[in-house]
């Protein structure tokens, strides 16, 4: 019998390692090996003829010039990396602020209202993600130019239509980001309220609490976990996104962090830099994202 239920436990450990062996691989392939060139060039060297980065691979070996470098870049009396950062931090919560504020109405409608139109709402909040984030960008550039439809449309009302609404504007660069990433945190939020316990809101009435203390004595603590994650589902690809910028306005007025950091590894001479600030911004990016899986997994032991 002993030795029957060690085989069984053998096949077992063999199936789990063989179900687990793709997805390490991916992982290792697509995640581990590009952290680790990244290291290597940020402990790496230039090379003094072509300005190309010369990667170490030997950890013992690397060199700490480039984040030498970039701390003086950041602290340092010639500093220019701190405006982005401080800009980035501005426009991420803007947009995740405006972002919430429309997603939210738009999830709760869906998931409450929608009744038999659910599935058609549902396909339509997923049609953005069939078009490429590019593109999407390429049509707003389109509607904001000057004698685009956006201007048209304030000149039909009276309003001023010469507006250079994509010549460095934060305004124009904030409500990008709300358009790229808003679909994310739609669908985050849909699936919590769509997970609520209607019993509870029946409960809540049947007590006596009215439509509107309902929704914020029962709806809104109980879809707070789902909120918290879509606002780090949003804002923290909001901290490296440089493309929104670069295609909507490509001002110094508007910078971001990821500009910097893209312009830096275009430079000749400078890739090593630009990977030491890239993993700098991983590092503080790392913060959140540990907060929100310790606080998750401290609240589902507390209601286990």
């Amino acid at each position: 019998m002993g030795r029957r239920q060690d085989s069984y436990d053998r096949r077992n450990r063999w199936l789990w390692i063989g179900l687990a062996a793709p997805g390490a691989i991916w992982l290792l392939v697509l995640f581990v090996a590009p952290f680790y060139v990244m290291l290597s060039v940020a402990g790496g060297s230039v090379n003094a003829l072509f300005q190309t980065a010369s990667p170490i691979w030997n950890p013992l070996q690397w060199s700490s010039a480039n984040l030498t470098v970039v701390w003086n870049d950041i602290v340092g009396s010639g500093s220019f990396i701190g405006p982005p950062a401080l800009r980035t931090l501005l426009f991420a919560a803007v947009a995740t602020a405006i972002s919430v504020a429309i997603a939210f109405p738009v999830a709760y409608f869906v998931s409450r209202y929608a009744g038999r139109r659910k599935s058609l709402f549902l396909v339509l909040l997923i049609a953005p993600f069939w078009i490429s984030y590019m593109m999407r960008m390429l049509a707003w550039i389109d509607l904001l130019q000057q004698g685009g439809f956006f201007n048209s449309a304030l000149s039909f009302f009276g309003l001023s239509g010469n507006t250079d609404w994509l010549g460095g504007k934060s305004v124009t660069v904030i409500m990008g980001l709300v358009y790229g990433y808003i679909p994310y945190l739609i669908l985050v939020l849909y699936a919590g309220l769509d997970r609520i316990d209607q019993s509870l809101l029946e409960a809540a009435r049947d007590l006596g609490l009215s439509k509107a203390r309902t929704f914020w004595r029962v709806t809104i603590p109980l879809s707070k976990p789902t909120l918290v994650a879509g606002v780090f589902i949003t804002a923290l690809p909001m901290l490296g996104d440089y493309f929104t910028n670069q295609l909507l306005s490509a001002a110094p007025g508007t910078t971001m962090i990821g500009n910097a950091i893209e312009g830096q590894l275009n430079s000749p001479g400078e890739t090593g830099q630009g990977a030491v600030l890239a993993l700098m911004l991983l590092a503080v990016l790392l913060i959140p994202m540990i907060y929100y899986v310790v606080s998750t997994a401290r609240t589902s032991k507390e209601f286990a």
